[in-house]
């Protein structure tokens, strides 16, 4: 009887019903979470803004206050909200940074550039910030202070009180940039930041210059002072005073070393976004400047700086071997250095 009663209650349910039940209650409660997780995510949309980054792992939450419709999307990657961790930017806070480097090489000009754009009450250069060695023993401590400068927490003379709109410093080519090129690469791609390439045309003027500057910090020649830039014409017409015996059988070979750095690092850093600027080119047009401005998308102002430039006269009066030379130069690609004045 009780094997009749089980076999009936089998007919009568029937075996389908029971294997269905469960799948139909998972698809319902799926279907359930799959409408929560909607829900859930239109509501953090309406009240919270997300900027994907090209290339980029991390993504950057800006407030729905901060957005700028006059701002073009192409631009969206360049801009950025930091929260310093020293600070609190209050009312500065919307005010969109856009990060950039001064990429360049000792005695090229880049000092004077620098104050110029400090000159500007929006934008902050923080100086040769990788000089100091432990900054750029590896990748990961050169990365560490990029994210310090660029988050608005380095303190130097350059910083502002004011809204800063562009951030950045100075990095000479010999300090760690060509050598950690890939990982400075990827970051440069992904934070958005904004080369700004500054050469000298002259090598034979920089040479002189890195020979007397290197003179001046051994002698001190300024009341026991060493100076690489003067604010005054009487301290610069000392340092002049010095003329520097140039090697005539390194100086070829350092000016094509030169020569390839600065090729060699337009190449590695073509894919980011970039300006080049000559010194000699800032010199005798300084509406030069206004394009700088203009790439950082910074409110053009008249810039100024308290730099007095050292070497002024013909390089025949700063070269002690003179005769020898010019004598080394003729024939070469580097012939037409040695009849440029100081402004070309």
């Amino acid at each position: 009887m009780v094997e009749d009663s089980a076999a009936v209650n089998k007919d009568a349910c029937g075996t389908k019903p029971l294997k269905k039940y469960p799948d139909v209650l998972r698809n319902v409660v799926l279907a359930l979470v799959m409408i929560s997780c909607v829900y859930i995510f239109s509501i953090c949309l309406n009240q919270k803004g997300f900027m994907m980054i090209p290339n980029m792992m991390k993504m950057e939450v800006m407030d729905e206050t901060c957005r700028y419709p006059s701002i073009s999307p192409s631009d969206l990657p360049l801009i950025h909200f930091p929260q310093p961790t020293t600070y609190s930017r209050n009312e500065c806070a919307c005010t969109p940074v856009r990060y950039f480097a001064i990429l360049s090489m000792q005695r090229s000009g880049s000092g004077w550039f620098e104050t110029l754009l400090n000159s500007h009450i929006n934008i902050s250069s923080n100086g040769e910030i990788f000089s100091v060695k432990d900054r750029r023993s590896n990748i990961s401590t050169i990365i560490a202070t990029l994210d310090k400068v660029y988050n608005l927490d380095w303190c130097s003379s350059a910083s502002k009180n004011e809204c800063t709109g562009a951030v950045g410093f100075k990095w000479m080519l010999n300090q760690g940039l060509i050598q950690n090129y890939e990982g400075i690469l990827e970051y440069f791609k992904n934070r958005g930041v904004s080369s700004i390439f500054l050469f000298r045309r002259n090598l034979l003027r920089r040479w002189v210059s890195v020979l007397a500057n290197s003179h001046d910090r051994n002698v001190k020649q300024l009341n026991g002072t060493h100076k690489a830039h003067v604010h005054s014409r009487h301290e610069a017409d000392i340092l002049a005073i010095y003329k520097p015996t140039i090697d005539v059988r390194k100086l070829i070979p350092d000016m094509s070393q030169t020569s390839k750095l600065t090729s060699d690092s337009l190449q590695l850093f073509n894919n980011t976004r970039h300006i080049v600027l000559y010194y000699e080119d800032l010199i005798h047009n300084r509406t030069k400047v206004m394009d700088v401005l203009d790439f950082l998308r910074m409110p053009r102002r008249q810039l100024t700086s308290r730099h007095v430039k050292i070497h002024t006269k013909p390089l025949s009066d700063h070269i002690e071997n003179w005769d020898m030379v010019s004598k080394a130069l003729k024939g070469t690609e580097f012939e037409s250095f040695l009849d440029s004045d100081y402004g070309k």
